[in-house]
């Protein structure tokens, strides 16, 4: 396959925040498994995917207000961390909303003309009533879903079902668990395939250790999101798994030299 095929994209990781927390805190019900608490650092991460054809952002992060509220850490911008590994926020682009949570749509206001897609079980379930209950209403950020849904009046908002190609080399998939339509991005690479799993799998230890996360819409549909994404890696599908909130994803990818503290790439389009 050639070096700059249409199907072959880079995929850059940036860490824009972190904060301290526990284990008890993120694994659902964590007393089960007899084991003693202890703190854990959770970073924050969006993602761009990207060829000479098209640039896909994954995700938009957490905005300022929003982040201060919740006393995360902003490390960086979200929009600053875009422009600093050279992306043209003024250009024509697409933005991959995996799930409605705060930490993912925020700064949506902030890119007026982007089209956005977004699974349309996850789309239909903030946009209703439902969102507005507290054990919901607690994940999400009312100015970033009004912001989507101004989006969706004006048109640009895509909404799909179970899984959809994108584009050559990208595929978006539904698995739900963490949120009704929570999905996940698999990219080819010239490194390989790699799954974005977002909040599908937050930290790797999930996997390998068979822990949900705390917050969980459908907890069998969250184990279903496991099974799959490990039959993903076994299979070949996937080659390399880029899991949501792990610190440790900045430590198994080669820097950007753009911004090495805080970025990582996966496969290169030169």
């Amino acid at each position: 396959m050639a070096e700059h095929a249409d199907d072959l994209h880079e995929v850059v990781v940036l860490r824009y925040g972190t904060r301290r927390t526990t284990r008890g805190d993120v694994f659902l019900n964590f007393g089960v498994y007899a084991e003693p608490d202890a703190p854990i650092d959770m970073d924050y991460f969006v993602w761009v995917v990207r060829n000479h054809q098209r640039t896909v952002l994954v995700d938009t992060g957490f905005s300022a207000a929003s982040g201060a509220r919740r006393r995360r850490t902003m490390l960086i911008p979200p929009t600053e961390a875009w422009e600093r590994v050279g992306v043209d926020l003024a250009a024509d682009m697409t933005v991959v909303l995996t799930h409605g949570h705060y930490d993912h749509t925020g700064n949506l206001a902030q890119l007026p003309a982007a089209r956005i897609v977004v699974a349309e079980r996850e789309l239909d379930f903030w946009l209703s009533p439902m969102a507005a209950r507290a054990q919901f209403h607690h994940s999400a950020e009312p100015a970033d879903l009004d912001a989507l849904a101004a989006a969706r009046d004006d048109g640009r908002v895509r909404t799909f079902r179970g899984h959809l190609q994108l584009a050559p080399g990208i595929e978006v998939i539904e698995v739900g668990g963490h949120t009704p339509g929570q999905a996940m991005v698999l990219v080819q690479t010239s490194d390989g395939p790699v799954l974005l799993a977002s909040d599908a799998v937050h930290y790797y230890e999930e996997l390998t250790s068979d822990m949900p996360f705390t917050h969980v819409a459908d907890l069998v549909g969250m184990y279903g999101a496991f099974d799959r994404i490990t039959g993903m890696l076994r299979s070949g599908e996937a080659a390399h798994l880029v899991a949501g909130h792990d610190p440790q994803a900045m430590h198994r990818f080669p820097p950007d030299e753009r911004l090495p503290d805080l970025a990582r790439v996966i496969g290169r389009c030169t």
